[in-house]
């Protein structure tokens, strides 16, 4: 089976029970996890969903989150080529206006061999990824 990337997008959307698309977010999450499917993630979006949460009541969700995954090795870093190729397909727009941290999420996703995102964001899908919601 193989593993499903967490996004920024998917997990706001998940914690965040005021966000647009908390119910897609929550039913799919539901659906993945019954699945027993392994999830992963990066540093990055780790970060983001931090600075995104530093002032709301899931604050706490996102330390845990991280925690686990970083426990179980499922939060990953790029390598530097990761980094550099995620900079120039971010100058050159090449899956549309994505920020930085989409298209590391896109370099690292390829090197594992991840085809589906916990997410929403229309970028992954213009990457060739698939959103789970």
């Amino acid at each position: 089976m193989t593993s499903v990337f967490l996004d920024t997008v998917g997990l706001i959307a998940l914690w965040d029970s005021s966000d647009q698309w908390h119910m897609p977010a929550t039913l799919a999450y539901e659906k993945l996890k019954s699945t027993g499917r392994q999830i992963v993630t990066t540093h990055y979006v780790m970060l983001e969903c931090g600075n995104a949460s530093a002032r709301r009541m899931y604050r706490n969700d996102v330390y845990e989150l991280r925690a686990v995954l970083a426990s179980e090795g499922l939060v990953f870093d790029p390598t530097l080529q990761e980094i550099e190729s995620a900079w120039d397909a971010y100058r050159w727009a090449t899956s549309g206006p994505a920020g930085i941290v989409d298209y590391i999420s896109f370099e690292v996703m390829r090197r594992l061999g991840i085809r589906e995102a916990f997410t929403n964001d229309r970028h992954f899908e213009a990457a060739g990824f698939i959103c789970l919601f």
